[in-house]
């Protein structure tokens, strides 16, 4: 339930950045709440490694979360369609408003096999557009002498999720595959939440620093 519950926060976070802000965050910002999430599950994974392992082995066929990711994913998704502005598809939105929203709700009653895996790897792969969006925000806004190279880590980062969630979403039992190999010893889920803590702390760090534009540069 905990796990449930960070999911839950997770996904209205970044449905209200998506939706309610329009996309329209910081770079600093948006590294500082991913990196205090990363850094939140870290703690709890490295101060119950039990509940969690037990947590990550039931996921891939949980349907709690699934309903969540995959719901969610779709109104986010129906919501980049509704504000994108191009030209050769300003008539025929109503057609993808039908047909992507058919699809989200039809994949949680007819294709509830492994959901929750399709449903976080759709998630993540909006969560990757946020970030690569997000990055390009800040490369055209930060004046040049102010522009850090340390942006290249939500690239790289982003083309990873994406790369991953391809996979999981052609072969969804990978992450099952991967769940038990990592669970398989002790150290390897430890070894992970030691990873997630630094990765996290150092994102938090590059948003209280290095991201902010100054306003005198600015203007």
């Amino acid at each position: 339930m905990p796990l449930f519950g960070f999911l839950l926060v997770f996904v209205g976070m970044f449905l209200y950045i998506g939706i309610k802000m329009n996309s329209q965050v910081s770079l600093a910002n948006l590294s500082i709440v991913l990196g205090v999430f990363l850094v939140a599950v870290a703690g709890y994974t490295l101060a119950k490694p039990a509940d969690v392992g037990q947590a990550l082995r039931a996921f891939p066929r949980a349907n709690a979360p699934g309903y969540v990711l995959m719901l969610a994913a779709t109104a986010w998704f129906l919501w980049n369609i509704k504000i994108e502005d191009m030209a050769d598809y300003r008539e025929i939105k109503h057609w993808f408003y039908i047909g992507f929203g058919a699809v989200g709700v039809g994949s949680c009653i007819f294709l509830r096999d492994f959901l929750a895996v399709r449903g976080l790897a759709v998630f993540m792969l909006l969560l990757a557009k946020l970030m690569l969006d997000t990055q390009r925000d800040y490369m055209l806004a930060a004046p040049e002498a102010h522009m850090s190279e340390w942006r290249l880590v939500f690239t790289v980062w982003a083309y990873a999720i994406i790369f991953m969630c391809m996979w999981w979403v052609i072969s969804p039992w990978r992450m099952r595959d991967m769940i038990e190999w990592m669970l398989a010893k002790p150290g390897r889920l430890a070894a992970k939440g030691w990873f997630r803590l630094g990765f996290g702390i150092l994102l938090i760090a590059l948003g209280l620093t290095v991201f902010g534009i100054p306003d005198a540069a600015a203007n």
